[in-house]
Order: C-alpha cells, then structure tokens, then sequence
C-alpha cells in the first residue's frame, strides 16, 4: 500500500489554503466557495518517507550522529541510518 502525496491547494480567489492528501487528476472544490482549487506545492517529506510531519523547524531535530536535520516523529536517521536519541534526554 503506497502512502498517498500530501499537497497544500488555494483557492486562487479568496486565498484560503488546505493541506489533504491528493490523488492525480482530482479537482478539489472549496467547500466554502464552491471555486476549483489549485495545487500550490507539495509537502516534504516526499514518499517513501515514514514521517508525516512536515519540513517546518517546529517538527525537525538534528541527528547526533550526521548533524543533519530528521523529523522529530522517527527514531533512525533517515540520513545515516542510526538510531537516534529519545526526545527530552
């Protein structure tokens, strides 16, 4: 089972932004306007990544052993591969 992309979509009139997991050749409709919205990015992490946190500095932390930036919400590095250290310790 393939994890779906996660995609930020706006509504080009009134701005409003939402966050869901698309599919290709959906068209998503604001529920508040009835206006087609349009994709504006996708998330990170990319599949095949375990997180589904999103690349934000409140969800990330640096791994002790790479110094590279992994999402709080894994225990290995999805850099080096190491287990890394429970949060709060």
């Amino acid at each position: 089972m393939s994890v779906p992309q996660r995609y930020r979509l706006r509504n080009p009139s009134s701005g409003r932004e939402v966050v869901l997991d698309a599919q290709p050749g959906q068209v998503y409709i604001d529920r508040e306007s009835g206006e087609p919205m349009e994709v504006v990015g996708r998330l990170l992490p990319l599949p095949p990544s375990s997180s589904r946190l999103p690349w934000a500095v409140e969800h990330l932390r640096i791994c002790p052993w790479c110094d590279q930036l992994a999402q709080k919400d894994l225990n290995d590095c999805p850099t080096c591969g190491r287990r890394m250290t429970p949060l709060g310790s």
